[in-house]
């Protein structure tokens, strides 16, 4: 167990002994204000790897060079672009290469795998979601219940948090699927809530819905390349993720689906595209959709090269890294913010505001599974001026309505100096 300290020597000597602590150097931090900032966003959107600029620019190149032949001719030819990504990103969320296809983006694949896997009846109907859910999953579980028929009101089961307390019981999550299990169609939550940080426990979820004769699915935006995961281990139904956060694909950069391979030769309802076609004989520009029977399946447009190769840039450092170390190394980044955070308030005293983490704890007793990266702090008595100063002090965070500043320490290119000196601005700003 590491004694843990709040002071510079500290900081510089854990990271002198961090096996991962050089990687922040394949990374580019932004300047603010003059200088280079405090980066504690990658829950947001990640930093760029210094491999990105030349992985887009050699398929620029290709195009130049080949035009439209470049699909077959490519160095990276693009009729089978996706291809390249499918094992390396089933090794971040545990799953099988061929329950895996990058396509589209998050809410775009939410929709088309609940065109399969929400297929209400009069008898189950209902979806089971955790309150305050990011806003798009929302208005995704909204819209696919009424274009089947069914009002929101009626049919989306939110499980929200006791009353005084921010993150949701795991039992009242169980407890909700029991009591509606002879009508509930689907549960589909966020791995990690994009608010507070919280992880649950998808494999008891998963093995809760079941029993309960219902899907399950999961919206990874906050977990894939942040916690360990085992889609395919867990019997998880379907998931999708982006790629812009923890993954530092670039903005808006090319999505994740998974499929488990249970559902691969279903003949499952689904949008068709000629990209999920058959690929023997996908030229043959025949009528009739015949589906890959992998994850490819659900596909409907040709590869957004420019995006993917952003992601395989990405991706290579993953694979070279592996989850196991980042998510080690994660669990002490976390542990050491919340300690330089608690000594913050002590050195502040009771006459001033305080900090609340509302994400749970690395020990933290109870009905709470833990967390990733993410730290969301309430910060009472300081509201969003605290924000703005350490923007000012060229401190890059997060601000959610209506009162939380969340941050995100991520060990790819996140230092223990960092945390150390964002406590710092801190107490100069909080004094």
């Amino acid at each position: 167990m590491i004694q843990l300290s709040n002071t510079i020597n500290f900081a510089k000597d854990i990271d002198s002994k961090d096996a991962l602590h050089t990687y922040r150097h394949q990374f580019y931090f932004p300047l603010l204000h003059g200088k280079q900032a405090l980066y504690f966003t990658g829950n947001s959107l990640g930093l760029q790897p210094k491999t990105t600029q030349d992985a887009v620019l050699t398929e620029l190149e290709d195009w130049a060079t080949y035009g439209v032949e470049g699909h077959f001719h490519a160095r990276n030819p693009w009729y089978s672009y996706h291809e390249l990504l499918n094992e390396s990103a089933a090794h971040i969320v545990g799953a099988e290469p061929a329950e895996v296809v990058m396509m589209n983006q998050l809410t775009v694949n939410l929709h088309l795998l609940m065109v399969s896997f929400y297929r209400p009846t009069p008898q189950r109907y209902k979806i089971i979601c955790e309150a305050k859910a990011f806003p798009s999953d929302q208005y995704a579980l909204e819209s696919q219940v009424r274009i089947n028929g069914y009002e929101p009101h009626d049919t989306i089961i939110e499980v929200s948090a006791r009353g005084g307390e921010y993150c949701i019981s795991h039992d009242d999550i169980y407890a909700a699927i029991d009591k509606h299990k002879d009508e509930l169609a689907l549960v589909i939550i966020g791995g990690v809530n994009y608010y507070t940080g919280q992880v649950f426990d998808m494999k008891t979820i998963t093995q809760k819905a079941h029993e309960a004769g219902a899907y399950v699915g999961f919206d990874l935006a906050h977990a894939a390349g942040n916690i360990e995961l085992k889609l395919h281990e867990w019997n998880v139904d379907f998931a999708c993720w982006c790629t812009y956060k923890y993954l530092n694909s670039g903005p808006g950069s090319v999505a994740g689906a998974f499929v488990h391979k249970n559902h691969h030769h279903k003949n499952l309802p689904r949008l068709a595209g000629w990209w999920g076609h058959d690929k023997v004989t996908r030229f043959k520009m025949e009528k009739g959709f015949n589906p890959i029977p992998t994850a490819e399946g659900w596909q409907l447009s040709n590869a957004p090269i420019f995006s993917m190769a952003a992601h395989k840039a990405s991706l290579a450092i993953f694979e070279e890294v592996g989850m196991e170390k980042l998510v080690a190394k994660s669990k002490l980044l976390k542990a050491y913010t919340e300690f330089v955070i608690a000594d913050v308030n002590l050195q502040l005293g009771a006459q001033k505001g305080t900090l609340e983490i509302i994400t749970p704890l690395n020990d933290q007793p109870g009905d709470y599974f833990g967390s990733g990266c993410q730290v969301s702090i309430v910060a009472h008595g300081y509201g969003k001026k605290l924000f703005e100063d350490l923007i000012a002090n060229s401190v890059i965070a997060d601000w959610r309505e209506p009162n939380v500043i969340r941050i995100a320490p991520v060990p790819l290119y996140n230092s223990f100096e960092d945390i150390y000196r964002f406590g710092e601005v801190l107490l100069s700003i909080m004094k």
